[in-house]
């Protein structure tokens, strides 16, 4: 996949996912179909982060399909 310039995206590499019930982080140069980020997009629960881990600061954990699951 891709990274994206549409919603809050402009060509950032990690997005994270601000819907309370996932607030996760996926990094879109590894991303998979399971982490669903068009749909993640359209909802307007796209954040962007150039680095992980000020996403993991700022609360998100790792998506499991593209990252791993660990916070660390």
């Amino acid at each position: 996949m891709t990274r994206r310039h549409q919603g809050h995206m402009n060509g950032e590499q990690y997005l994270a996912n601000t819907s309370p019930s996932k607030r996760e982080v996926h990094d879109l140069d590894n991303e998979k179909t399971a982490c669903q980020i068009d749909e993640i997009i359209r909802a307007g629960h796209d954040k962007p982060y150039t680095s992980r881990q000020a996403a993991n600061r700022d609360g998100y954990d790792n998506c499991a399909h593209c990252i791993g699951g660990s916070t660390r």
